[in-house]
């Protein structure tokens, strides 16, 4: 007789379930980025530090602007797409909404790392939201 067991004996606690989060990410000269993910602080770094190639590494985009966290990953992509399909200037109503000065969200989380950002101008420089519009 099988008696193995998959997967764990006991439900997640609460402290152990897995969030999920949407994001907006921006560069100094406004250039947004919408992403979805299981690790915030991980792809932050990601982006911030240029650890993988695509669009985030070559616009720049290195400052944290916004996000929310999900319990369902589903939920989470659902925003994702949502907030992909606003317009520009809804997008920057919601940044400014809890952002109004653009600061980094994540300026705090890696102190013995230096993005290319800070080498040009100051972490609490603000981006201008006119610019591409």
């Amino acid at each position: 007789m099988d008696d193995a067991v998959e997967g764990p004996l006991l439900p997640l606690m609460p402290n152990d379930r897995k969030t999920y989060c949407a994001y907006i990410m921006g560069s100094l000269s406004g250039t947004l980025y919408i992403g979805v993910t299981g690790n915030l602080h991980k792809r932050v770094f990601e982006h911030k530090f240029h650890r993988i190639e695509g669009f985030t590494s070559k616009h720049e985009v290195e400052r944290l602007l916004y996000w929310e966290s999900f319990d369902e990953v589903h939920r989470a992509i659902a925003r994702e797409k949502q907030l992909k399909g606003w317009r520009r200037s809804k997008k920057i109503a919601l940044i400014e909404s809890v952002n109004p000065h653009w600061l980094d969200l994540a300026r705090e989380w890696y102190p013995w790392m230096t993005s290319s950002s800070e080498r040009r101008d100051p972490q609490t420089a603000a981006v201008s939201t006119k610019q591409k519009l």
